[in-house]
This record gives structure tokens, sequence and C-alpha cells, in this order.
């Protein structure tokens, strides 16, 4: 066996423990526990403010361990394990008996995934079970995408926090339901619907509203995400006039934008460019609302990209960061 680093074997000492571990994966930073281990996982949610019925994803070494966690496998499952395994696709099954409570929230079903973060697999190789890991934030506000991330935002509860760098997807993982017959898809990623009816022949859905027999899932709820600072989503010259009406007023304002504007009125504010393709964009958003968050802005205007299938992972974050803010901006500050 591979002797560990000094920082992987600390790492699987503390869960082991039943403590708290920072990970790196390749969609956004996972707040670790020994999955099998309810007094751990409750730390988990005590650590993010996180209602106790919320599930967690339960993060592999490989799909060898599926059938560990999830029972009635069905065939589409084994094929997206094997087209996209390890990678940033969660998929809902049929939980095994033994699965706790606490991860699952209850429910007869288990949320799975191989994470393809070389240091995420090192240490569930090492840990050799499953790792319950929600993204490693407060409950409902922005997923950490660094180790610093992490660090700055809850500190002392992790005992432990391994630096894999930046990472690489920025947002988190696709979640297919599979616990019903026909493929679902509840939350956009990196994989997208097509590339999974591509795999398994036929159409995924994505219902707009889940039903009353749709499962409780990691990233769901209508505000989720979320700065601190209220968010509004605008096309670009309604963006462009609100900064302008703020640079009169001298308000500070945070700006993320998609467009470039040269004349841009920058006055006491902080402007941030994206870059105009989805994949570079997720993976920069998480960053940089989080820079934009700490920047004494009153307001964050954000211009809303395109409604293409393309950019549905980056809309649907962006749609949460702001649904608890009033569409018509009453109660936010006048721009």
């Amino acid at each position: 066996m591979t002797e560990l680093s000094p920082d992987l074997r600390a790492a699987v000492d503390a869960l082991r423990a039943g403590q708290l571990v920072g990970l790196p994966t390749e969609t956004v930073y996972g707040l670790a526990a020994d999955a099998r281990n309810p007094q751990a996982v409750a730390r988990i949610f005590a650590a993010k403010g996180r209602p106790a019925d919320h599930p967690l994803i339960v993060h592999l070494a490989s799909a060898e361990q599926l059938d560990d966690w999830a029972r009635d496998i069905p065939e589409a499952a084994r094929r997206l394990a094997a087209a996209f395994w390890p990678g940033p696709l969660t998929l809902i099954l049929k939980r095994q008996p033994d699965v706790p409570d606490a991860v699952t929230g209850g429910q007869d079903t288990v949320g799975l995934r191989v994470p393809a973060h070389p240091v995420a697999h090192a240490l569930l190789s090492a840990f050799g079970g499953g790792l319950a890991a929600p993204s490693a934030n407060r409950f409902g506000r922005i997923s950490p995408t660094t180790a610093a991330h992490v660090r700055e935002e809850l500190g002392d509860a992790v005992a432990v926090v391994l630096d894999g760098g930046g990472c690489e997807v920025g947002i988190e993982s696709t979640i297919v339901d599979l616990s019903r017959g026909m493929p679902v898809m509840l939350r956009p990623g990196r994989v997208s619907a097509s590339e999974l009816s591509r795999v398994l022949g036929e159409a995924v859905l994505t219902p707009d509203e889940p039903d009353a027999t749709t499962p409780r899932a990691s990233g769901t709820l209508a505000s989720h995400y979320a700065p601190t600072t209220p968010v509004r989503l605008l096309d670009a010259p309604a963006l462009y006039t609100a900064a302008a009406t703020a640079a009169r007023a001298g308000q500070r304002i945070g700006v993320l934008s998609r467009t470039l504007m040269d004349d841009a009125p920058a006055h006491g504010s902080l402007w941030l460019q994206l870059p105009n393709d989805p994949i570079s964009y997720a993976h920069r958003l998480y960053r940089d609302l989080r820079r934009l968050d700490q920047c004494g802005a009153s307001v964050l205007l954000i211009e809303a990209p395109p409604q293409r299938a393309e950019w549905q992972a980056v809309n649907d974050r962006l749609q949460r960061a702001a649904a608890d803010r009033p569409a018509d901006g009453e109660g936010l500050p006048k721009v």
C-alpha cells in the first residue's frame, strides 16, 4: 500500500474519529464525514446550519461500491456510472436498509457519486468507505472552490482541510433521479441532459417543479448558493442603466457581467467580467461572487446569461442566488 502523505493521514484519522474534513472535488469543496457514523454526520448539519431533513450526497472511491449503498439498481444507473464516473454526476437510487437516516434525510433514497479529483480519490481509497460531503459552506450560501474559502467560512468546525487547489468545474454536480423509473434531472450541472440522454438512449426529464413523489436532493431549494448581499439579475442594457444610476448617487455596487463595457460607470463599485462561454463562466462564478460579496456593496448586479441549454446550470445557480430578492427591486437599494 502506498504510504499516505501527512495531510492525508491526518484526514483519514480525523474521519475515523468522527470529525469533519474539508474535501476538494472537481465541482466544489465538500464538508466530509464518515457516512456510516450518524454522530459524525450530525456534525455536518451543525457546522453548516443545515436542516436535518435535507439529504446528503455520499462520495465513493469507485462504482464498485454502488451495491454497498443502493438496491434495485437499474441498468440505466450502471450505464451512467460507466460513462461519467469518476466525475460531476450524482445518482439518486433506492438505498440499502443500513444506510443511516441521517444521510438520507429519512427518505428511501440515497445520492451517490464518485468524484474525479485526485485528492478526493486518494482520501476515499485510504478511508475505505463512503463520505457524506455537502458543500463546505454555511447552508444556502456560496459554495467554496478553494481551501481558503472553507477555512474562512467554517473555521475550527473542520478538523482538517485538504488543499487541492481551485475546483475545475466550479459548480455542483448534476443530480439525476433513477429511483422512480424514468430518469429525471433534479439539478443541472456540467453533465448536461443531452449527454445523459445520449448514453441512455432515452429522454431525461427536466421538470420545472418537483411533484409529491420527487425525492428531496441537495441544492434544489428555491433559494440557495446566495451571497449575503442582495442580488439582481438584469439584461445588459438594464444593468448598465442601474449601474449609471448608482454611480450618480455615489452608491457602491458590485457588478458581474459578460458584456464588455469600456465606459462602465464604475464610481465606488467593483466590476468583474466573466467569460462568455458557460464552462469557463461556471468555473469562475462562485469565486467572483464571493469576491463581490465581500466588497462592501449594497447590491450585486448580475448580467443574466442567455436562456439556452448550455447555460442551464449557470442560470439555475444564479436564479437560486437571487430567489429571495423581490423581482421588482422593492426593498433593495434604489439603483
